[in-house]
């Protein structure tokens, strides 16, 4: 059996809530033995933290705002923070990040929020997860903001170019994650992760969203990874052993896992 890591999922949304634990022992007979739960703000922080606690042998939680909750209290919910920061099975501050896709009205306080967390990921020691929408020069100019923090992470649902992801590689020690979009017809990503090494992908899902082909459209879940490896090795021109291999080493590596 293959062992792979969901390094982006989201179990306590609501499409789960009435069958989250069958749906993770789905992933765990699939082969995907950990999976990483993404924080979105203080609405659904404490239901994140209770389903990782029920979950413990598969689930670690990341803790973070999400650009997409940004709005002009976001130093409340920074505060907010600061009770779960004392947990030791965090394994990143995320998904945090910028998104100008639905507007640009809350920007600026996306670029204080997104460079306060990358300050505490830092202090705690943490890599990042970024969700990055419609804003790529904001990113790499907050991150030029932060020279000198021993930065790290991912930037999740990667989607961009060959150029962004090389520009991303001068800045360290950073990996992107490639999820059910890979499978989708005339994907641009498709054409971009051949030249991505895989030393630098980590496989995700961002259940319930982006289910892969043939399952688009439908729930997505962590037991679909498979499918994703299996598309990624046929692209890459490598065995699905050898994608499980390498993307679960990078995971384990990035998130001390």
């Amino acid at each position: 059996m293959y062992t792979f890591v969901d390094t982006h999922c989201h179990f306590n949304d609501a499409s789960f809530a009435s069958d989250a634990a069958d749906a993770i022992q789905r992933a765990v007979d699939a082969g995907v033995g950990i999976m990483l739960q993404a924080d979105i703000d203080s609405s659904e922080r404490e239901s994140m933290f209770a389903l990782v606690d029920s979950h413990s042998g598969h689930l670690r939680p990341m803790l973070g705002l999400y650009p997409g909750s940004v709005r002009s209290n976001w130093m409340d919910e920074i505060d907010a923070l600061r009770p779960w920061q004392s947990r030791s099975d965090i394994v990143a501050i995320g998904e945090i990040g910028l998104d100008y896709h639905y507007g640009t009205e809350w920007k600026a306080q996306q670029q204080d929020a997104f460079k306060v967390q990358l300050e505490i990921a830092c202090s705690m020691g943490l890599p990042v997860n970024i969700h990055l929408r419609d804003a790529t020069d904001d990113f790499f100019r907050v991150l030029d903001s932060c020279k000198g923090l021993p930065l790290r992470g991912n930037l999740h649902a990667f989607s961009g170019s060959i150029e962004t992801f090389r520009r991303l590689e001068a800045y360290g020690d950073w990996y992107v994650g490639i999820g059910g979009v890979l499978t989708f017809k005339n994907a641009s990503i498709a054409r971009v992760v051949r030249d991505i090494p895989l030393e630098r992908i980590l496989l995700e899902t961002d259940a319930p969203y982006l289910a892969p082909t043939p399952h688009r459209g439908q729930r997505n879940e962590p037991s679909m990874i498979p499918l994703i490896a299996g598309f990624l090795a046929s692209v890459k021109g490598t065995s699905i052993e050898e994608v499980a291999r390498v993307t679960t080493s990078n995971a384990k590596a990035l998130f001390n896992l």
